[in-house]
């Protein structure tokens, strides 16, 4: 399995540590193994293994693609004020329930009237309470309120964001990259995002791979005509992992045709990337949780052409980062919160 050396520098202790505990698990073997067949036919992200209107465009290309994303966390009670009572709203599924909460979320600038969806879909485990859909608001749907979680809860819960809430910022030396989640195509995705949020550090978080869209992409994204798909692979790849959390492997959620954009995990994280292009070559294999504000793509293109070296993974030529660019996740306030 291909590694990118580790660098000598003040990381250079932590990965190490992270490194040899993950050897000795025969748990991480079996993942490194799956994401070695899966990214079989995808070296080219291999490593060591108003915003209301702004950010609409970049979410639209991922519903269509995927029809519309209705997905929650089993096991997993959220709370809230309740907008509707499940006891008097029964559904037959948890996507009825999701749909029946962005049936309140359609208005224009204020926030969803409904942010939580709380659905109970086992028959035998629910009893009376089987098909009961309880729509709530949170009082800070980044910070979700949870009831309760574990293998003995019968509800399966999910957060919806409307246009302009659910952003956060990667902040860089470079500027922001607002990046837009989408908790119901990738859930659990989403909820590591927000768990790094309250955090309030990303220590250990940063970009290390950056290659520009050469000549074989456009401005817009889209591949140029007879031109390769060798490297450079168009994209700013790095790690989201923070020290002093331990992170979980997340499964794999809604696979999109990577989009110019989009943001989305290599195997089950915590590495990641964001293409500069579109990818349609690399067959839906990667988990797709946000998607960057167009306007600040620019960001990322520069990013993209700061200097750097060439290394081989995985007999495929790469750029890595002379410097590694260092980034921080931020809290990004919607209009209505600043006027609360």
């Amino acid at each position: 399995m291909g590694r990118k050396p580790i660098d000598p520098d003040s990381t250079r202790s932590g990965f190490m540590t992270l490194l040899l505990l993950g050897l000795a698990s025969c748990a991480l073997a079996y993942t490194i193994i799956s994401i070695l067949f899966r990214l079989g036919s995808n070296p080219s992200v291999f490593r060591s293994q108003s915003l209301e209107l702004q950010e609409v465009g970049s979410r639209l290309t991922l519903d269509r693609e995927n029809g519309e994303c209705c997905r929650g966390i089993e096991n997993l009670e959220l709370w809230g004020a309740a907008v509707n009572w499940g006891s008097d709203f029964k559904l037959n599924s948890s996507v009825e329930c999701c749909k029946a909460c962005k049936a309140k979320c359609t208005g224009g600038q204020g926030p969803c009237l409904c942010d939580t969806w709380v659905f109970c879909g086992n028959k035998e485990a629910c009893g009376p309470k089987f098909g009961e859909c309880w729509l709530k608001k949170q009082k800070d749907a980044m910070a979700p309120e949870r009831q309760d979680v574990g293998n003995k809860v019968t509800w399966t819960s999910g957060l919806i964001f409307g246009n302009g809430e659910g952003i956060v910022g990667l902040e860089t030396d470079h500027g922001t990259l607002r990046v837009k989640l989408n908790p119901d195509c990738a859930p659990h995705s989403v909820a590591y995002i927000l768990e790094l949020l309250a955090l309030r550090h990303c220590a250990g978080c940063h970009f290390y791979r950056a290659e520009g869209r050469g000549n074989s992409w456009d401005a817009k994204g889209n591949h140029i005509k007879d031109a390769s798909f060798e490297p450079p692979f168009a994209l700013i790849q790095g790690t989201l992992e923070a020290y002093g959390m331990a992170f979980k492997r997340i499964p794999t959620e809604i696979c999109p045709t990577i989009r110019r954009g989009a943001v989305a995990w290599v195997g089950s994280g915590p590495e990641f990337f964001i293409s500069l292009a579109n990818h349609q070559e690399w067959n839906k294999a990667y988990t797709v949780f946000g998607s960057v504000l167009p306007q600040d793509m620019e960001i990322a293109e520069k990013i993209a052409q700061l200097p750097t070296r060439s290394e081989i993974w995985r007999n495929i030529n790469v750029s890595v980062l002379e410097n590694p660019v260092t980034l921080s996740i931020q809290r990004i306030k919607t209009s209505h919160e600043d006027r609360s």
